[in-house]
């Protein structure tokens, strides 16, 4: 486990190029007694082979299997560049780089932790104005108030049974109530009224932003008049709010709803029924429905339901795994299909993360054997998995 202290923190640093930024971080990883002297060629070698830039003007640098002989103990050292460095392979400025030394794979644990930053809205600007070192740990640790993490759904949030006359009603509606929550800014509620929302099935649709959230929160729209969207029944409306991964559980409970094709107990339950179904996967008021079973770990068939819904499992060949060079790869094709893709290690947690984020993809940690389930729910999905699959099979930019 990696453990942040003020000592590992270094503000207000500069560099001309990453090149010079590498070398400072690798003197501080020497100076802290973490490594040994030539380091830095393994820290320089591995950013020859891909960029470690992980979005959100994050950048992790590390060694290489070579150089892991020069460890002498796991540790960071965090470096915060106001000004920025550009580091990324499209001009991406890094304004935080955590120089990693570990000896084994620990730095995939320090990913884990970091998964959170990238979904929290405002993360690159706040890394970005780093004043202290308190303020650096607390953002790499993910430090907000219960207020703001907590995920609940109340009845407050539920607009139920009511007479619309469009779906863009109902993201009105939805967009109104996150206001008056003050879980939403201007941003969100213009990008989720101009974008149509994600048909899940069964007249149930999901819409969410990436701008503009500023606390977890979920608004839901339930409508009896008769509704279509291009061809589409719409009965039903989910807006959320995200600002960090304490809403994974909701999302998958939706996830495993639309699986096995029981997004209609969403349409006739009570209050109470629908919070249940939302929160726990189950419902235990309003409906003769048996619970909702999840859909099995080890499950390796492909599966296709009505919501243009696919899974499919495939197996990590590459000898190191899915580290950063493979796993941007893997992200930029995903980014190239409309269908919305999670993924999920199932030698891991097995919980699904969005397949478009390179940090998220890294810390799954997934290692050379390891099954890894891509589901994709989108026109396009088939296409999006087929892709993912002969990219995997080839080594994803890899000899294998």
């Amino acid at each position: 486990m990696f453990h942040l202290v003020k000592e590992n923190i270094h503000l207000n640093e500069q560099a001309t190029n990453k090149t010079e930024a590498i070398k400072k971080v690798a003197s501080a990883l020497t100076q802290a007694g973490y490594v040994e002297d030539g380091y830095v060629d393994g820290m320089l070698e591995r950013e020859s082979q891909a960029a470690t830039y992980l979005g959100i003007g994050l950048a992790i640098p590390h060694g290489t299997t070579k150089t892991r002989h020069l460890v002498k103990k796991t540790g960071v050292q965090v470096f915060c560049f106001p000004n920025g460095v550009e580091w990324g392979d499209d001009g991406e400025k890094a304004y935080l780089a955590i120089g990693i030394a570990a000896s084994s794979d620990e730095h995939l644990e320090l990913l884990r932790q970091l998964t959170h930053v990238l979904g929290a809205d405002g993360v690159e600007e706040r890394i970005k104005k780093i004043q202290s070192a308190d303020e650096a740990i607390a953002i790499l640790t993910g430090k907000t108030s219960p207020e703001d993490s907590q995920f609940t759904v109340n009845e407050s949030a539920l607009l139920l049974d009511i007479s619309a006359d469009s779906l863009s009603t109902l993201q009105a509606l939805n967009a109104s109530r996150l206001k008056q929550q003050n879980a939403v800014n201007a941003s969100f509620i213009a990008d989720v009224l101009d974008n149509k929302p994600t048909y899940l099935g069964e007249g149930v649709w999901l819409n969410d932003s990436k701008e503009g959230n500023l606390k977890n929160a979920v608004a839901i729209s339930r409508t009896t008049s008769n509704l279509n969207e291009d061809g589409k029944p719409v009965k039903l409306l989910i807006t959320m709010s995200v600002v960090d991964d304490s809403v994974s559980e909701i999302i998958n409970n939706i996830a495993t709803l639309a699986f096995n094709q029981k997004l209609a107990l969403l349409l006739s339950a009570n209050i109470d029924g629908l919070i249940n179904l939302l929160l726990s996967g189950s419902q235990t008021v309003g409906s003769d429905e048996s619970e909702i079973q999840s859909t099995s770990p080890n499950e390796s068939a492909i599966t296709e339901s009505n919501n243009e819904s696919l899974s499919r499992e495939f197996i990590i060949p590459n000898e190191n795994g899915l580290h950063t060079r493979p796993s941007s790869v893997l992200v930029k094709l995903v980014k190239e299909f409309n269908s919305k893709v999670t993924v999920a290690n199932l030698d891991g947690k097995g919980e699904p993360v969005s397949a478009t984020s390179l940090m998220k993809i890294v810390a799954l940690g997934a290692k050379k054997g390891s099954r890894l389930k891509f589901t994709a729910v989108g026109d396009d999905a088939a296409q999006a998995l087929d892709a993912i699959g002969k990219a995997i099979e080839s080594g994803l930019g890899e000899d294998v």
